[in-house]
C-alpha cells in the first residue's frame, strides 16, 4: 500500500482544489492559490503536493491536451484515427500525425496553459514558503528547507518539458510578474533548468518509499540524464559525459531509492502492475491510490476500447481512441515477451468467461471483436489505409499498464485484485537511464557501441525474453548499431512519452516516412508559440517558420 500520509495529502488537496485541472484560465503565469494560507503544516504541505495533482492532466495520457499528447501523438508509434463515426475531433489527431499543425490549434494552447498553470502552482508556495516565518507555519527549517527545493525541482520539471515542446519560452519565477514576460532562448531556458537542479538536487530528499510521486534527489539526477542527452538538439553543445555522470549516480543508489536498493526489476511487468508501487526501479511517478483517495489513473480514456471492462474485469472503459502505427507490432519478435504482455491483438474474449467473445458495437456489431494490426474499412473490402478509413477494432491496443480486475475470474482464479485502479503512471525509470547512459557512450565513441554499452542495454533486454530464447537475442557490439538502438527504444518505451525526442535527436522526426506519415519540414521539431498566447502577451516571440 502506498505511503498513507501523502495519499490523505493528496486527497485534501483534490477536496480543496475540486476543479483545479478542469478549467484553464487565460493568464496562465498568474495562477494563485490564497495569500490566506500557509498558517499550519497541513496547509504547508497540501500546496506543495498541489502542483503533482496538476501534472496528471499534462504529463499522463490523461484525456487532456497535455505534454503527452503532443509527445507521442505525432511519432511512428501511436496514432488517434477515426474510426467510423468516432475520433474525427475536428480533425487534430490527423494535425498531428501527419505535422499540419497550426499556430491556432487549440490542442497546443491547452497544452501550453497547463503546463504554465502548473508551474505557478509551483512558483506560488515557492514565493510564500520563503518569505514566511516557519513558527507561524508550523514547519522546521529543515522542512522549509526541504519543501523549497522540492518545489523547486517540480519547476523545473515543468520547465524541462515546456522547453521540450516550444524551445523558445518565457521564464517566471514569481506569480504574475512581469504580466507579460518575454521569450528566452531554448539555450536560456536550458541553463536555467541545469543551474535549478544543480543548485537544489543536495537540498531535496533523498528517494524513499515516503517519497512515492514527488521530487527527490533521484529524480533531480533524471531530469539532468534527460537534459543533457538532449543537449546537443537543445543547445547546439554535446554533453555526453555529463549524461553519463549523472546516470551513474542514478544507478549508484546516490539519490537514494524507492524500494530498497536502486535496480532493474527482474522482469517486464513489475513496473506497470496495480503494485508498481513496490518497483525497485521507479525514479519518478505520477502516484495514484483510488482504494483510499478515489485518486485514479485518466488513461483508460485515451487508450480502452468501448467493452475494456468486460477484457479485464474492470469497471472502465474508454472511447476507442489511440492505437498502434501499423506494423509496429510486428517490429517485436514473437519470442519478445513485450509484444504479448503489453499489447493487445487479436479475438478479444470475456474476461469472466473465456469461451465468451467480446461482441463489437459499432462495425462489427454483434459480431467478435478481433483487434488487428491495420487501419483500414477491413468489413467492406477496402485496402486503403490512412487515418480516415478506421473501424472500431482497427489497429492493435494499449496493454501495458494494467489496471487490476474488480471481478474475478473463472472458477475465482484470478482472485479480485486489492489495488484495482491504483496503477502509478511513471515518468522516469532506472530502464531509460541505462538506455540514456547507452546512447551517451555510443555517441561519444563515434555512434559504435562497445561492450558497456552492450551490457547496458542487455541488462534490459533480457528481461522480455525467456532463458531459453534469450542467448540468441542478446546483442553484440556488432549488432547493436544506432538504428538498432532507436528499434530498441521504440520497442522498451511504447506509450511513455519518449517517441518525439528520440525520433528527434535520432534525425528522423521530420525527414522520417512511417505507415501514411511523409517527411514534415525542419520547423516541425517545434511546436509554435500558441497563437493564442502571442494576442494575449505581445513579448512573446514565435518560433521560426510559423
Amino acid at each position: 500500500m502506498k505511503n498513507k500520509s501523502i495519499i490523505y495529502c493528496l486527497f485534501a488537496v483534490l477536496l480543496i482544489f475540486a476543479n483545479g485541472c478542469t478549467k484553464l484560465d487565460e493568464h496562465a503565469y498568474d495562477q494563485l492559490l490564497t495569500d490566506d494560507f500557509y498558517n499550519n503544516k497541513t496547509e504547508v504541505l497540501s500546496a506543495v503536493l498541489r502542483p503533482y495533482t496538476h501534472a496528471n492532466a499534462w504529463v499522463t495520457p490523461s484525456g487532456q491536451d497535455g505534454w503527452w499528447r503532443l509527445a507521442e501523438l505525432s511519432g511512428d508509434q501511436l496514432a488517434w484515427p477515426t474510426k467510423g463515426r468516432h475520433g474525427e475531433d475536428g480533425g487534430k489527431w490527423k494535425r498531428l500525425h501527419y505535422h499540419t499543425w497550426t499556430t491556432d490549434e487549440a490542442g497546443i494552447n491547452n497544452a501550453w496553459s497547463l503546463m504554465y498553470w502548473g508551474m505557478g502552482l509551483c512558483n506560488d508556495p515557492i514565493e510564500n514558503i520563503e518569505k514566511r516565518d516557519i513558527g507561524k507555519m508550523g514547519i522546521t527549517q529543515t522542512e522549509k528547507d526541504s519543501y523549497l527545493a522540492e518545489l523547486k525541482l517540480l519547476r523545473a520539471f515543468h520547465y524541462l518539458k515546456l522547453m521540450d515542446l516550444f524551445g523558445n519560452i518565457p521564464i517566471v519565477t514569481q506569480v504574475g510578474i512581469p504580466a507579460k514576460p518575454e521569450t528566452k532562448s531554448r539555450k536560456e531556458v536550458f541553463d536555467f533548468i541545469e543551474s535549478e537542479i544543480k543548485s537544489n538536487i543536495d537540498k531535496a530528499p533523498k528517494l524513499s518509499s515516503a517519497m512515492t510521486g514527488r521530487m527527490t534527489q533521484a529524480t533531480g539526477y533524471a531530469m539532468l540524464v534527460e537534459l543533457y542527452l538532449n543537449a546537443e538538439v537543445w543547445t547546439g553543445t554535446p554533453r555526453w559525459d555529463d549524461c553519463i555522470a549523472a546516470a551513474n549516480k542514478l544507478i549508484a543508489g546516490d539519490g537514494g531509492a524507492q524500494n530498497g536498493t536502486m535496480a532493474l526489476d527482474p522482469n517486464i511487468t513489475d513496473q506497470f502492475k496495480t503494485t508498481n508501487e513496490l518497483s525497485k526501479e521507479a525514479i519518478f511517478s505520477i502516484a495514484y491510490n483510488y482504494t483510499i483517495a478515489g485518486f485514479e489513473p485518466a488513461w483508460p480514456g485515451e487508450f480502452y476500447y468501448f467493452k475494456q471492462q468486460q477484457i479485464y474485469g474492470g469497471g472502465r472503459n474508454g472511447n476507442d481512441g489511440i492505437v498502434v502505427v501499423p506494423g509496429v507490432f510486428t517490429t517485436y519478435e514473437n519470442t519478445d515477451l513485450r509484444k504479448k504482455e503489453w499489447l493487445l491483438q487479436g479475438p478479444m474474449f470475456q474476461f469472466t468467461d473465456p469461451t465468451k467473445p467480446v461482441l463489437g458495437s459499432e462495425e462489427y456489431n454483434g459480431l467478435p471483436i478481433v483487434f488487428v494490426d491495420n487501419i483500414q474499412k477491413n468489413k467492406a473490402g477496402s485496402t486503403v489505409s490512412n487515418m480516415s478509413e478506421g473501424e472500431e477494432n482497427s489497429g492493435v491496443r494499449f496493454n501495458k499498464y494494467k489496471l487490476g480486475n474488480q471481478v474475478a475470474g473463472p472458477g475465482g482464479v484470478p482472485a479480485i485484485d486489492p489495488n484495482y485502479n491504483n496503477t502509478d503512471w511513471n515518468i522516469y525509470r532506472l530502464t531509460m537511464i541505462y538506455f540514456a547512459k547507452a546512447e551517451a557512450i555510443m555517441r561519444k565513441n563515434g555512434n559504435v557501441a562497445n561492450a558497456e554499452a552492450v551490457q547496458l542495454i542487455n541488462d534490459c533486454k533480457k528481461r522480455a525474453y525467456s532463458a531459453a530464447d534469450w542467448p540468441a537475442k542478446a546483442y553484440t557490439t556488432a549488432t547493436l548499431t544506432m538504428d538498432e538502438l532507436l528499434a530498441e527504444r521504440g520497442r522498451e518505451f511504447i506509450f511513455e512519452g519518449l517517441r518525439r525526442d528520440d525520433l528527434i535527436r535520432f534525425g528522423k522526426f521530420t525527414t522520417g516516412s512511417w505507415w501514411d506519415h511523409k517527411p514534415s519540414t525542419p520547423n516541425k521539431a517545434l511546436y509554435p508559440i500558441p497563437q493564442r498566447q502571442i494576442d494575449l502577451n505581445n513579448s512573446l516571440t514565435q518560433n521560426p517558420g510559423y
